[in-house]
């Protein structure tokens, strides 16, 4: 398989290391040095692309690689105000677009055991939830794709709850989001829930990149022989 990497930074670096692990070829690398060779007529060189970049031009990326008529996977986060825009152009043109907030196979997992843990506790009220989550200094948004993945589920099945805040001391039906930045930490996410007695914790913490370049790379072989809009939960089955 021939696979475009469009961003070059600590992920996709970690992605082409997976790649060719995994006996795929590296045709095409696009980054900041190089974005006039954006263009559809060197996507179509390859089989499917990859895609780690920035807020503002993953949905452009996104359209030039539905135009190359070629898979595209995206890892890239901040742009989901945009989703239904790119998900009509993808159906228009016939494309497949592979998203995961995280590729990691643990963290979808996670999420699966979130969406569990909450229906148990929707009829606990005694029970407060509470989120926080720690990422690398360099991470550009908070909360991270991952934590606003999980508190979406959250939302959706605590009847108490109608948004999450970032405010240290939120009202009383919203979901209190941490989100910290320090050092080199890839990822953590801690989901709390705590009553007068007692707490429940899950968490999640990944010790390296290695688990979401993989999940990115098993997305792209995952596009060869299935299309249209797909997620991690399509690839694991959950």
């Amino acid at each position: 398989m021939k696979i475009g990497l469009i961003g070059y930074g600590k992920m996709g670096k970690e992605i082409e290391k997976i790649a060719i692990e995994r006996g795929h070829d590296i045709p095409l690398i696009i980054d900041m040095p190089n974005m006039s060779d954006m263009t559809a007529d060197n996507l179509r060189e390859c089989d499917v692309a990859i895609e780690f970049t920035i807020p503002e031009s993953a949905v452009r990326n996104y359209l030039t690689c539905f135009e190359a008529g070629i898979p595209v996977v995206s890892g890239t986060t901040g742009w989901l105000h945009q989703r239904e825009f790119v998900y009509e152009n993808c159906k228009k043109k016939d494309g497949t677009f592979f998203y995961a907030s995280n590729f990691s196979v643990g963290v979808n997992l996670f999420f699966e055991l979130n969406r569990k843990l909450a229906l148990l506790m929707a009829n606990h009220a005694q029970y407060k939830v509470r989120m926080k989550e720690i990422h690398h200094t360099q991470k550009l948004d908070a909360p991270s794709g991952t934590a606003i993945s999980l508190a979406e589920d959250l939302l959706s099945l605590l009847p108490d709850l109608s948004g999450w805040s970032l405010d240290e001391n939120p009202g009383y039906d919203q979901l209190p989001v941490i989100a910290e930045r320090t050092g080199e930490v890839p990822g953590t996410h801690i989901i709390t829930y705590d009553s007068e007695v007692d707490y429940i914790e899950i968490t999640h913490c990944a010790k390296n990149r290695k688990g979401f370049a993989l999940g990115a790379v098993m997305a792209a072989e995952y596009c060869m022989t299935h299309k249209g809009i797909l997620s991690m939960s399509d690839l694991l089955k959950i």
